[in-house]
């Protein structure tokens, strides 16, 4: 594609980086073919080429974001299915990020996408709040009928049945190895994650223990930024970043860390992104080497290599697209489950977004209630006992659709090497 960036414009590194991807693209639509919003809505701005034309006219003539540029951004899932498919390397994720940062600088939204947006910011990524909205959620979910806005009436549904009291093992500390140690991890125990289901930390330590990994939680690390990073809160998400890297970093240089081990695969993305994010900041070379350390769950269980003795139950794994596409991990947590002896189906169009993607659910309803809808049936088909998936939204999202059981992979892994049933195996005895 060709672009007509100024001399001044590209001494920005956002716009020289933003020039480098448009320059990449060569307006084959093979991308249409696996974006969801594409699927759903069939219009061409909705496709990551459509984005990219608008993205491009906005950017280049420093225009001021108008309507219809702003909604059919915001209508993109960063699902990222558009980089697997692309054979020209097209590095999208790069691209929306930057087009996002420009719109919240530059566009005054309505009142009430501000204060929406400006509510999730100061809650999501914090467990202590997080929890107590949700009991409001509870609390208010009866009257969602009276919402006026279908985004209200979507974080009135967002509330679990049950909320878990805070775990223990989320405060800093260090869990030491079971036996002879042979490794030394970093868990990033995340935010949202910490109070929808504590189980997931608490089993993704266990197995590490057991195979003799010692884990520490580091003093300081929180959220990994995604949540406000999507929506163009550059100051924000690299503040939430930027403790990670000085925590993880403390670490790295004190007894050393062997990974950071991500069982959310969203913020997995995200860290893996950190020396992108930082690359002109002074924290460059840490960003880097946190980035370099970053691991989702499922590859240092396979580097470990784990042996289990599982139940014969059939299981519908969903892939996450910020495993499958943006950490391009793709077999290897089928092949941990397989191994450990669970019959393992994957559900057609297994590329396609379940709809969940951070926030998006909450702001976006109505696609993604339509992409949910589909993700379910295709599940449905391949008859599961349960269903599994690497990442919390998307447990969350399916979980709110279906009555077979969604279990976080590790948990099963865990159970299968010597830890207890996941409780959402045991509460649908």
């Amino acid at each position: 594609m060709q672009t007509t960036f100024t001399p001044d414009q590209l001494k920005d590194p956002a716009v020289a980086r933003s020039n480098e991807i448009l320059r990449t693209c060569v307006h084959c639509g093979f991308c249409t073919a696996t974006c969801p919003t594409y699927q759903v809505l069939g219009d061409e701005l909705d496709s990551p080429r459509g984005r990219i034309y608008l993205i491009k006219d906005m950017l280049e003539n420093e225009r001021k974001p108008d309507e219809k540029t702003v909604k059919h951004i915001d209508r993109c899932l960063s699902c990222l299915a558009c980089m697997t498919t692309c054979p020209s390397g097209v590095h999208y994720m790069h691209l929306v990020d930057h087009a996002r940062e420009y719109i919240n600088e530059h566009y005054d939204r309505p009142l009430m996408d501000r204060l929406l947006r400006w509510t999730l910011a100061r809650i999501l990524p914090y467990p202590t709040r997080f929890r107590a909205a949700l009991g409001l959620a509870k609390l208010g979910r009866p009257f969602k009928g009276l919402m006026p806005d279908a985004r209200l009436r979507a974080m009135l549904e967002m509330a679990p049945k049950d909320i878990p009291p805070p775990s223990r093992n989320d405060r800093p500390q260090v869990f030491p190895a079971q036996g002879e140690r042979k490794g030394r991890v970093a868990l990033m125990t995340g935010c949202a994650q910490r109070a929808l289901n504590t189980d997931i930390n608490d089993a993704t330590i266990r197995i590490l223990r057991r195979h003799g990994i010692e884990v520490v939680v580091a003093k300081g690390a929180g959220c990994c930024g995604a949540l406000t990073h999507h929506m163009g809160k550059t100051d924000e998400s690299h503040g939430s970043a930027a403790a990670n890297i000085r925590a993880w970093t403390k670490e790295i240089e004190g007894d050393g860390l062997d990974a950071i081990v991500i069982n959310t695969s969203g913020c997995g993305t995200t860290v893996k992104d950190y020396g992108h994010m930082f690359r002109n900041d002074p924290l460059a070379g840490d960003a880097a080497r946190v980035s370099a350390l970053a691991k989702d769950i499922s590859e240092v269980l396979e580097q470990i290599g784990i042996e289990g003795e599982a139940e014969p139950l059939r299981v519908a794994y969903h892939a996450a697209c910020s495993l499958q596409h943006g950490q391009q991990i793709k077999d290897t947590p089928k092949k941990l489950l397989k191994k450990a002896g669970f019959k393992v189906v994957e559900p057609r169009d297994s590329h396609l977004c379940c709809g969940s993607a951070g926030t998006y659910n909450l702001m976006q309803p109505e696609i993604s209630g339509e992409l949910k809808a589909r993700k379910v049936e295709t599940l449905h088909e391949t008859k599961p006992d349960l269903i599994s998936a690497g990442n919390i939204g998307c447990m969350m999202q399916i979980g709110s659709a279906t009555g077979v059981p969604v279990v976080h992979t590790v948990e099963l892994l865990d159970w299968a090497t010597g830890g207890p049933k996941p409780r959402a195996l045991s509460t649908s005895d």
